[in-house]
């Protein structure tokens, strides 16, 4: 592979596999609220948020880094009063005492907060803030990623208009790499290891924040797990990633590394990969290499099925770690795609509910069908190109998947957002 195309490939995980604090929607609308008063100037006297249905999903349940709270409104008051857009997905990361600052804000002022769908929204990721005080107005849109201001005025001053971003990591340019699997598990198994090390990043956060779940958050799934391993690796390795996920959805202040703008997916294409590579003492390279794997495939996957959809981001993060756990055990690129092909006929089709502490439980499911898929697919078992979305060809068979979560599951995100704003509780 040339040096020009891995370089693209590198930057490409660079900028998919990004830090975040707290979930990586409550963030993107708190971004874009600290970039519209920064606009104005002041303190609005009124905030707007007209959203697309896949962000108000995600953030309605969630809880708040630091805050003892779920919702938007705790993420804007903390945006309105404490914010810094500079920070970027790392816009909720205050001291306790702005957080304090913020809930008091908001007690007083919750009025002055308003929250809403925006009608005829295409983009799946869509986030609209528009700042008032008096005349005096100033407007942020972010879409297509988490971090990609495409639009920012001040009254009639349009001071960016553009379908790129500010930040030219975000943008997907020519130079975007185009990707197959046989290109994912190239880079990975022959790039210079060198080049590759930076994966090891993700390792360290994650792992804090897995450390930190295992204490006892939200249905304390992985506490849970943990007390009952008894021993196995495989239950001990989910056990640790999903304590993770226990934390980060109930509001941690920990940050972790994300994958293509969820931080559960990064939770997940990293932590079993590292953590069974080390249980099974493989070496430093090994790992290092699987990671790129299991990172690289979910970013590959993800791309066919949009930044947001109905679609639970754990089956494209999970279908990474298949890869990732069958390269550590010694598979070649054959058994990886049957780990794949398996995976995509086992979880294809589980629902994003929004984002809430029990996304742990999704992630927990997600990872068991990892390792049983890859060791079928370690025995040559492989599901058969007549069954479901497999076909004989790999590619083609992400890309059935992700036809089912872009173009299938359209109507049963509306039907999920319907549901959980009509609760009898």
């Amino acid at each position: 592979m040339e040096q020009a195309v891995r370089q693209q490939i590198g930057d490409l995980i660079r900028r998919e596999v990004v830090v975040a604090t707290g979930c990586t929607e409550p963030g993107a609308v708190a971004l874009a609220v600290a970039k519209a008063r920064e606009t104005l100037g002041c303190m609005p006297d009124t905030t707007k948020l007209l959203l697309s249905k896949n962000v108000f999903k995600n953030a309605l349940g969630v809880g708040i880094p630091g805050t003892g709270m779920v919702g938007l409104p705790i993420a804007v008051a903390i945006a309105l009063t404490a914010g810094d857009s500079s920070r970027l997905l790392e816009v909720l990361t205050v001291t306790a005492s702005e957080v304090e600052a913020a809930k008091n804000w908001l007690a007083n002022n919750a009025d002055k907060v308003q929250i809403g769908l925006k009608e005829r929204c295409e983009d799946k990721l869509y986030i609209e803030c528009i700042c008032s005080k008096g005349d005096d107005t100033a407007t942020a849109i972010i879409s297509k990623r988490h971090t990609n201001f495409i639009y920012i005025a001040h009254n009639n001053e349009v001071l960016l208009e553009n379908e790129c971003s500010m930040h030219p990591s975000d943008c997907e340019t020519a130079a975007t790499p185009a990707l197959s699997q046989r290109i994912v598990y190239e880079y990975a198994t022959t790039a210079p290891i060198e080049e590759l090390r930076f994966i090891l990043d993700t390792v360290k956060l994650n792992s804090a924040a897995a450390a930190e779940g295992l204490k006892g958050y939200g249905l304390n799934t992985g506490r849970i797990l943990m007390e009952n391993a008894s021993g196995d690796i495989v239950h001990t390795v989910i056990a640790r990633t999903v304590a993770a996920s226990d934390a980060r959805m109930d509001g941690c202040t920990l940050p972790i590394y994300s994958n293509s703008g969820s931080g559960n997916q990064g939770i997940a294409c990293t932590l079993p990969v590292y953590e069974y590579g080390k249980a099974k003492s493989s070496s430093d390279e090994q790992i290092t290499r699987a990671l790129i794997l299991s990172h690289l495939t979910s970013i590959y996957v993800k791309r066919g099925i949009g930044r947001l959809s109905a679609l639970c981001g754990i089956v494209n993060a999970s279908i990474g770690v298949a890869t990732g756990i069958t390269y550590l055990h010694g598979g070649n690129y054959d058994q990886m795609c049957y780990a794949i092909k398996n995976m995509i006929n086992t979880i294809a089709g589980m629902v994003c509910d929004g984002a809430k502490p029990s996304c742990a439980l999704k992630m927990s499911t997600g990872l068991y069908s990892a390792f049983v898929c890859a060791e079928l697919a370690l025995h040559d078992k492989v599901v058969e190109a007549c069954d479901g979305l497999s076909e004989k060809d790999i590619d083609y068979s992400i890309r059935n998947l992700g036809r089912l979560g872009m173009e299938g599951m359209d109507q049963t995100d509306d039907v999920v957002l319907d549901i959980m704003t009509h609760k009898h509780i």
